[in-house]
C-alpha cells in the first residue's frame, strides 16, 4: 500500500509516528491539517512530503467555493504558503507546490480567455497530484536499479535513517537500491543505524526490511565507525532532503559523521535522491536552511524523560555532507559523479524533460 494517497476528498497516509507498534491510516480534510501532518511528521521523507504537499494543493482546489479562476488562484497561493512553511529543509515540498501552482496559473490563463473553467482547473490539479505520486514510484524503481549496479554481490551495506516505501510514495530511494539488489538475487546484508533522536532507522527501516525479509541488523549510531574500521561495511547509502548545485547534501542528522568515517576507511558513499530533490538555485550546502525541532525529541523517548527536567537542548534535524565525501549521487537519470555541478545539472534537465513529456502524453 502507498504511504500517502487521495481518497474520498481527503489526503490519507500511514501515521509513521505510531510505527512499528501500530499501523494506522490517518486522514486530513483541510490544507491546515495537511500542513500539520508534515510538520508533526505523520509523513516524512522528502519524496513523500512532496506528494503530500501536491495532494494538499489539490485539496485546496477541491474545497474552494471560488466562482472564478482568479479567486481560486489566490486561494491556491495561500495554500502554497501554508504548506511550504511546514518544514523548511525538504526541497520536494516547495517543488511540488510550485509544480501544481504553475499548472494552475496556466489553466487560469485559459479560463480568462474562456477556454476552461474552475471545475476543469480543480480536476487538472487532482490529476497532476496523482501523476506526481505515480511518477515517484516509477522514478524510485529506476533509481533503485541504477544504484544496485554499484553494489557487489555479498555486500554489507550501512544505511542511515529511513528511505524506503515510508519515505516515498512507494519503493524508496536508498532502500530502493537495497530492494533492487534483492530483486536481482544479490546476497546482501544491511547494517541499520537507529538514527537518533526520532529513531527512524530502528522504528521504520528495521520494520520495512524485516517485512521484506532482507537480512539486517539494527545498530546503535555510534557502532557504525567500529563496523567500518573492522572491514564489515562495503558500501554506505543514504537519501537526501535537499542537494545543492555543487553536490552538497542535506540529510538526517548524523549523515555527515557517517560519510566522513567512511571516507577515512576507503568505503564508497552514495547519496540516493531523485532529481526533484536537487536545488540548482542553491550553490552549496551552506545555503540550505536547517530545521531545528523541539527539545522533547532529544530529552524524551516515548514521552518518558531520559534527561534532567528543563535541560537545554539543541536539536538540528539535518546536517550537511560536503560533496567531497560522496562517491556518487544516484538519481533516476543515472549516477552523477564529480564534478557534481555539471552532472547534476544534466540529470535535472533530463528529469524535467521527462516530466513534461509524460504530461504531454496525458494530454
Amino acid at each position: 500500500m502507498r504511504t500517502v494517497f487521495w481518497q474520498d476528498g481527503k489526503v490519507k497516509m500511514i501515521d509513521q509516528r505510531l510505527l512499528p507498534g501500530e499501523e494506522v491510516i490517518a486522514e486530513f480534510a483541510t490544507v491546515a491539517e495537511v500542513a500539520r501532518s508534515i510538520n508533526e511528521m505523520y509523513v516524512r521523507g522528502a519524496p513523500a512530503i512532496g506528494a503530500t504537499a501536491a495532494y494538499g494543493m489539490a485539496l485546496a482546489a477541491y474545497l474552494s467555493d471560488a466562482d472564478d479562476s482568479a479567486a481560486l488562484l489566490d486561494e491556491l497561493r495561500q495554500a502554497k504558503e501554508t504548506l511550504d512553511a511546514a518544514r523548511p529543509t525538504a526541497v520536494n515540498l516547495a517543488w511540488a507546490t510550485r509544480r501544481l501552482y504553475t499548472l494552475a496559473e496556466e489553466i487560469a490563463g485559459e479560463a480568462a480567455s474562456g477556454q476552461s473553467s474552475t471545475y476543469e482547473l480543480k480536476q487538472a490539479l487532482l490529476a497532476e497530484a496523482e501523476a506526481l505520486a505515480d511518477e515517484d514510484v516509477r522514478i524510485n524503481r529506476r533509481m533503485g536499479f541504477n544504484g544496485a549496479a554499484v553494489v557487489p554481490d555479498g555486500a554489507n551495506l550501512l544505511h542511515h535513517c529511513n528511505t524506503g516505501s515510508l519515505a516515498t510514495v512507494d519503493f524508496g530511494t536508498a532502500l530502493g537500491v537495497i530492494y533492487a539488489c534483492q530483486e536481482q538475487g544479490k546476497d546482501i546484508h544491511v547494517w541499520v543505524d537507529e538514527t537518533r533522536p526520532r529513531l527512524q532507522g530502528a522504528r521504520l527501516t528495521a520494520w520495512e526490511l524485516m517485512r521484506a525479509e532482507v537480512p539486517m541488523h539494527l545498530i546503535a549510531d555510534n557502532a557504525a565507525g567500529h563496523l567500518m574500521r573492522t572491514g564489515q561495511v562495503d558500501v554506505v547509502v543514504f537519501g537526501a532532503d535537499r542537494v545543492a548545485a555543487n553536490g552538497d547534501v542535506a540529510n538526517k542528522i548524523g549523515t555527515y559523521k557517517v560519510a566522513v568515517v567512511a571516507r577515512e576507511n576507503g568505503i564508497p558513499v552514495y547519496c540516493v535522491a531523485p532529481t526533484s530533490t536537487v536545488d540548482l538555485e542553491l550553490p552549496d550546502g551552506d545555503h540550505i536552511p536547517i530545521e531545528e525541532r523541539g527539545a522533547e525529541e532529544v530529552a524524551e523517548i516515548g514521552a518518558r524523560p531520559i534527561a534532567p527536567v528543563d535541560v537545554p537542548v539543541y536539536n538540528p534535524a539535518f546536517d550537511i555532507t560536503p560533496h567531497r565525501y560522496l562517491t556518487g549521487i544516484v538519481t533516476e537519470e543515472g549516477i552523477c559523479y564529480p564534478p557534481f555541478d555539471q552532472s547534476l545539472r544534466r540529470a535535472v534537465e533530463k528529469g524535467r524533460a521527462a516530466i513534461l513529456a509524460e504530461r504531454s502524453e496525458r494530454g
